[in-house]
């Protein structure tokens, strides 16, 4: 069975998604809608923009959702998924190339969640932390423990977990967890604390904004980062998300869940192999490979 991955922020690279624009009417089309949806042009930015200005927030997560998207739009046929999931922001990918969401709705989302984001950044220092070589149990303990808000964040594969939370916090626990044996725990250059509490107030927006949007029947099996299970009713779906911006990205599990449900090829669309990576080490015998057209 094949599984379709889709890669969330941190996957951007200048010149995204060129190709797909001078090869494809169909991509041209959906990229020029974009820049009207955002009010900019985002393909301005994408295509000749410098690393630093696609790490502007309000460009970072259109530019990664677009990407994938349109990509999997104009494969036509060969998108042929028996089941997908989405690395954080990419969940919201996987919802629209798998018909639960509609390209301008999804986005929207996309773009609320940005800014909603951005702004829950700016209302206290915090940060996130990759921590390297413990088990996942010994780091969530060290969490628990320390002061001040910080939480295990995004469970990426077996031996390397990203923690999440205000500065001082993540500070702390990273000296812990060095002690403890971490190959590495180091901060990383993020603008927040994603996928923990500090995200509340972005979560709140993004929920109103979830609610007022229409959710369809899946094509396939959604494995949503909050539930990390097979998921198909809409209703469903539509809350898992509301609740993925404070809640971890459970990866490592989804994917298992993936592999024990019958994947055995898993493809990723859009820009960057970071997924692929994280599935071999989940599983060594996974077939991966990048979606073309």
């Amino acid at each position: 069975m094949k599984a379709f991955i889709f890669p969330g922020q941190g996957a951007q690279f200048s010149g995204m998604g060129k190709d797909l624009y001078e090869k494809s009417a169909q991509a041209k089309d959906l990229f020029e809608k974009a820049n009207d949806i955002l009010g900019f042009s985002i393909t301005d930015v994408m295509f000749a923009g410098t690393a630093e200005d696609l790490k502007q927030t309000k460009v970072t997560q259109p530019a990664v959702f677009l990407h994938s998207v349109i990509l999997s739009k104009v494969m036509g046929d060969s998108f042929d998924p028996d089941m997908v999931a989405g690395h954080s922001l990419g969940e919201i990918s996987a919802l629209v190339a798998n018909g639960v969401l509609e390209f301008e709705d999804g986005l929207k989302l996309v773009s609320k969640r940005a800014t909603a984001m951005q702004k829950a950044c700016e209302l206290e220092e915090s940060t996130m932390a990759a921590v390297l070589g413990l088990e996942d149990h010994l780091v969530e303990s060290i969490c628990a423990q320390t002061k001040g808000i910080v939480v295990a964040a995004n469970y990426n594969c077996p031996g390397q977990l990203v923690i999440s939370g205000d500065q001082l916090a993540v500070e702390k626990a990273c000296e812990e967890l060095k002690e403890l044996g971490a190959r590495r725990a180091m901060i990383l250059p993020v603008g927040g604390a994603f996928h923990s509490p500090l995200m509340e107030p972005a979560r709140e927006e993004l929920a109103a904004a979830i609610k007022e949007t229409e959710f369809k029947n899946p094509k396939c099996p959604i494995y949503q980062n909050v539930s990390t299970f097979a998921v198909t009713d809409p209703a469903a779906i539509k809350e898992n998300l509301m609740f993925q911006l404070t809640a971890p990205v459970k990866w490592t599990q989804s994917v298992q869940n993936m592999i024990k449900d019958g994947a055995t090829e898993f493809v990723e669309i859009g820009p960057g192999k970071v997924l692929q990576g994280l599935v071999k080490k989940i599983d060594r015998t996974a077939q991966v490979s990048s979606a073309e057209i």
